[in-house]
């Protein structure tokens, strides 16, 4: 289940990292790399930090190939994609909330304690969207964005706290991932914004 949901967070923040590659204008090569730096960066941070070397993402092709799958898709078919708005936004809030789980459910395997599994899940799902929006030459959606960082903690949090209740693992990560997602999704149609200093 965990390379699962690693291979499908990969694929969804890839589509993203493309998307945002098109916007930039970039050439072929420009998209691939976007693409796979913004799949395979969050989890290759999560594992360094868990002492898992060389980490999942460079270990297997899978991961790789993956993410030059998305980016060729939006490659060949850019316009599909820009027809439902903002794909964007929404790709990412599913990727964030794919990316909690497995980090989260990751850590716990682990060993790591509550707070650090949250920690790594949160780093898992944000870390991804920092590079490629660095590569991009865009400040992080972590640093401006509304609700974001504090969506994949909440559902992190929520894995956590289930799986010491006793639910099974599976039914932990969906309901995290399903948080995150959700408390993103609102927070993007509310323009919900996490508190910020008041400047006279």
């Amino acid at each position: 289940m965990l390379v699962a949901l690693d291979l499908a967070g990969a694929f969804i923040f890839a589509l993203t990292g493309a998307l945002v590659a098109v916007r930039a204008k970039m050439d072929i090569v420009g998209m691939l790399v976007l693409a796979t730096a913004t799949g395979i960066g969050g989890g290759v941070v999560r594992d360094v930090l868990l002492g898992e070397f060389p980490p999942a993402a460079l270990r297997s092709a899978r991961y790789l190939v993956c993410c030059c799958l998305a980016g060729l898709l939006i490659f060949a078919l850019p316009r599909l994609f820009e027809q439902f708005g903002s794909p964007i936004r929404y790709l990412d809030a599913v990727g964030l909330g794919v990316f909690a789980a497995a980090g989260t459910i990751k850590a716990v395997h682990f060993g790591t304690n509550g707070f650090t599994a949250v920690f790594l899940g949160v780093i898992t799902a944000v870390g991804g969207g920092i590079i490629r929006d660095l590569l991009a030459g865009e400040i992080p959606s972590v640093l401006r964005s509304d609700i974001y960082a504090v969506a994949a903690a909440l559902g992190s949090i929520a894995i956590v706290l289930t799986r010491d209740a006793g639910l099974i693992q599976a039914g932990a990560a969906v309901l995290g991932a399903a948080l995150t997602i959700a408390v993103r999704l609102i927070a993007i149609q509310r323009g919900w914004q996490a508190p910020r200093p008041q400047r006279r």
